[in-house]
């Protein structure tokens, strides 16, 4: 009995050894499996983290409607109606002026004397010569019509006759010639009064009693200066986004620096049919009246357009800093996928921190804050901050705040 017990134990022991055996293997094999996973784990977050190093980290916004009624803004020059430099047609003197800055006038109304010494002697002998032909010319004429009584009997020759004919023709012609002479002479001498083109404003007196006048502008100076400021003229420069919306008949509010707290109505009256291609903008004039005489011409004004809410359907708006100036003009850099995507743009107003984009742009681009003047298309960046991130991490807060 005691020998069976010990041949009975020894297969059991043998039985535990597999045991372990296997258990140790499994362990050795879980063991391969996790050093393999986690090497594969270490090499993925590796990988990751050296591509976000490479990677441009940006922050983006949404482009923003612009909306409502377009309220457009523009410096303008004011002129008068109607303006004109008033220069000497006669040499001489100034004997006295009338009129001086600031005085209304009237078509015709003399404003200044001219004292012209020269021009009245040359009028003197202009009328003795034109005595001296026609005298000359009376003889001719009787002598002709003598010549032509003696030619009819044959007393003088054909020769003879014409000759007295030709000089009674010479002597007409110098007698007119001698006339429109002192016709010019005259006309000159009535331009020693110096006479209002239209009504208006005496605006500038550039001379003085006893001042040296040249006659013409290009060897004259500028005597007087008038304008008519019944009506001013107001020119605006408009950009060429808004150049479609100035129609006839758009009305615009008027803002002057003299006059604080009160505006003025213009009207568009015309503009120039094309755009300046220095400045890209189309010259635009308005009409102000001014019948009471309160506006000036030659000053400065502010001029406020609304240009209605189809104006500004497809106006979008972008922080300021996103705009990046190239020679190809202005771009804006913006992420799709992990790339960049330079686009085009068109600029509208400009309001300081955030600039108005009129063509280029959709509300669903994603523009790049303050992006680096070497970033290029393609480039890769991860996008370390959006809008609606923002947005979601200010919301609680202010829930919270509530």
């Amino acid at each position: 009995m005691k020998t069976n017990f010990h041949l009975s134990q020894k297969p059991s022991a043998q039985q535990g050894f597999s045991r372990v055996g296997i258990v140790i293997g499994l362990v050795a094999l879980i063991l391969v499996a996790w050093g393999l996973f986690s090497r594969q784990r270490a090499s993925a977050r590796l990988e990751e983290d050296t591509q976000a190093q490479i990677a441009l980290p940006v922050e983006v916004v949404r482009p923003k409607a612009s909306g409502g009624e377009v309220a457009l803004v523009l410096p303008g020059s004011v002129q008068a109606n109607y303006q004109a430099p008033i220069y000497a047609r006669t040499a001489g003197y100034l004997k006295r002026w009338l009129v001086d800055i600031g005085t209304p006038v009237k078509a015709g109304q003399v404003l200044a004397e001219i004292e012209a010494p020269d021009l009245d002697e040359q009028l003197h002998a202009s009328e003795a010569q034109l005595a001296n032909a026609e005298a000359n010319l009376k003889i001719a004429q009787v002598t002709a019509e003598r010549w032509r009584d003696l030619r009819s009997t044959d007393s003088v020759s054909q020769q003879e006759a014409d000759e007295r004919s030709a000089t009674a023709a010479a002597s007409l012609a110098a007698t007119n010639a001698a006339r429109a002479n002192l016709q010019r002479l005259r006309e000159l001498s009535g331009f020693k009064n110096i006479v209002a083109p239209f009504d208006g404003v005496i605006t500038a007196r550039n001379t003085d009693r006893g001042a040296l006048i040249n006659s013409g502008s290009s060897s004259g100076a500028e005597l007087f200066r008038i304008a008519d400021t019944r009506s001013l003229r107001l020119y605006v420069r408009v950009p060429q986004t808004y150049a479609a919306s100035m129609s006839d008949g758009l009305q615009a509010e008027v803002f002057f620096p003299d006059r604080p707290g009160k505006s003025y109505t213009a009207k568009l009256d015309s503009t120039s049919s094309a755009i300046d291609a220095s400045s890209r903008t189309l010259l635009a004039q308005l009409l102000v009246d001014n019948a009471n005489n309160e506006l000036l011409p030659g000053s400065y004004a502010e001029v406020h357009f609304k240009l209605g809410v189809a104006s500004a359907a497809s106006m979008l708006r972008v922080p300021a800093n996103a705009l990046l100036f190239s020679g190809d003009g202005l771009r804006v850099a913006t992420v799709a996928g992990d790339k960049v995507v330079m686009k085009k743009v068109t600029l509208g107003r400009d309001f300081g921190t955030e600039i108005e984009i009129a063509s280029g742009l959709t509300t669903q681009d994603q523009v790049i804050v303050a992006p680096p003047d070497s970033i290029t298309g393609n480039t890769q960046v991860r996008i370390t901050q959006s809008e609606d991130t923002r947005q979601a991490q200010q919301a609680p807060q202010k829930d919270a705040k509530s």
